[in-house]
């Protein structure tokens, strides 16, 4: 499977993103998630190197309700759009999964965190092309539009929101960012209550 995407800074609030999204015909697919993402690689960097990520994402829905999902993704093409291979799978027991990781040599490099509320159009089937996700983050709210480009683009200018605000940069990029200009900051992007 092949996922396109763009990000988006959001200025005002989760709410405010949440009313604008609505007003436009969309409808909550996903309700509001915590998801924690663990990022591993070799100690020689060589996924980071070759743009490749390897993630294990734990999830907690409002019920409480836990799943866990890894997802490989191959290198990016970044041409105003960021689009690449990406496979996932469930898995039973992430603590065995980690373990094994270790095993072959695979550490963690970066944990990050956010609340994903996730959008489609009313009256589409689940399985169309074309999600609008709120990402409430440590560093701020973002919005992320994934489906085919010529989708993103009519979204977006739906919403009101121009292509040249368009960013193809993962969260781990805008965390480094981030932590140039607050070097205090942890080395994880987390909600944790010594996290930026």
């Amino acid at each position: 499977m092949t996922e396109t995407e763009i990000k988006l800074r959001w200025n005002g609030t989760a709410r405010e993103a949440r009313v604008l999204i609505e007003r436009h015909g969309y409808v909550i697919s996903s309700p509001r998630t915590l998801e924690s993402d663990q990022l591993f690689d070799l100690p020689s960097a060589s996924l980071r190197q070759s743009d490749r990520i390897l993630r294990l994402r734990n999830t907690t829905s409002p019920e409480g309700t836990k799943r866990a999902m890894v997802t490989y993704k191959g290198p990016a093409t970044r041409d105003g759009y960021k689009s690449r291979e990406e496979i996932e799978f469930d898995v039973s027991d992430p603590g065995t999964f980690t373990l094994v990781l270790h095993r072959l040599g695979y550490q963690p490099v970066f944990r990050y965190e956010k609340f994903r509320t996730q959008f489609r159009a009313a009256g589409e089937p689940v399985d169309k092309p074309g999600i609008i996700t709120i990402d409430e983050t440590p560093i701020g709210i973002y919005l992320e539009i994934e489906g085919p480009e010529s989708w993103i683009d009519s979204t977006a200018a739906s919403l009101g929101l121009p292509k040249t605000q368009f960013s193809t940069v993962s969260y781990a990029a805008l965390y480094r960012e981030f932590r140039e200009q607050h070097p205090e900051a942890p080395h994880d992007m987390t909600f944790d209550p010594d996290g930026p």
